[in-house]
């Protein structure tokens, strides 16, 4: 897992924020697409240090990073991928490398973002642990892979002669994040990440709903369809029977909790009252 200092932390969670944007009512296709390019500007960020250096420099100001941006990726980039990267480049981060890192993640997650939209995030996430399983067993396999000499695209080519049959097409192409060889980081480095990142989308577009009894089909239906068109694609629900909600629901959705039970508009009441 990738830890994110102080600064970065905050430039993270705003940008995935956009990221929420960018994706809502987008196709998987798309979503795919949008992800490949993020992984174009990343492949240019690992390629030198000193581009890393020139977008997180703090005596450089947030049009010049965005101008850079504008000037490296508009004729490489879909302009919805382009907005990405200059709210990145725009925001601060803790060293250059955190950067990089963070435009990893989002790459990831949208990839994952489509595997959700194919109702595939679960199939991704059980057939990744079954890849890092087969790569922990296998000496000469994690070798290959883990080989900075060897290019990006003869890895990915091991990876889908090996694989193509056995995995989904979204798993392979994140396990094809996975290969590369950022920073001559190892390959079960790069599982992690991509691991971290897939789970990081899949708890946005989970939620988990706490109520007294169980709820309806209809209402059932209800709720994930105010919940899908909030973040713009699936949203799936968890339920739990919890004796202490008194009427209502609450639900645990992305980072908020969203509570509509009585217990939590007496205690809003005696707030007020208390006042």
């Amino acid at each position: 897992m990738v830890s994110f200092g102080g600064n970065s932390r905050r430039s993270l969670l705003a940008l995935r924020a956009q990221l929420d944007s960018s994706l809502n009512g987008l196709s998987a296709d798309k979503s795919a697409s949008l992800s490949e390019d993020l992984i174009l500007v990343l492949r240019s960020l690992d390629s030198t240090i000193s581009l890393r250096r020139a977008f997180t420099d703090p005596a450089r100001d947030s049009n010049s990073k965005e101008s850079l941006a504008r000037d490296l990726y508009s004729n490489k980039i879909d302009g919805t991928t382009l907005k990405l990267v200059e709210v990145a480049a725009a925001s601060r981060w803790s060293t250059p490398s955190e950067f990089a890192d963070a435009i990893e993640q989002l790459a990831v997650e949208a990839q994952a973002s489509a595997a959700n939209m194919e109702n595939q995030i679960d199939v991704v996430q059980t057939e990744l642990f079954k890849f890092a399983q087969i790569i922990n067993e296998n000496y000469e396999l994690r070798l290959a892979l883990s080989d900075s000499r060897a290019s990006q695209d003869n890895r990915v080519a091991i990876v889908q002669d090996l694989f193509g049959s056995m995995f989904n097409n979204n798993t392979l192409k994140l396990i094809a994040i996975a290969v590369q060889s950022r920073g001559h980081r190892t390959i079960e480095k790069g599982i992690e990440a991509v691991v971290y990142g897939v789970s990081a989308r899949r708890n946005r577009v989970n939620a988990l709903v706490k109520s007294n009894v169980q709820l309806t089909a209809g209402q059932s239906e209800k709720l994930e369809n105010i919940l899908s068109k909030k973040i713009g694609q699936p949203v799936h629900l968890n339920f739990e029977i919890d004796s202490s909600v008194i009427g209502g629901v609450s639900v645990e959705f992305q980072d908020e909790i969203i509570d509509g039970t009585i217990r939590s508009r007496l205690v809003e009441a005696g707030r007020l009252i208390s006042n």
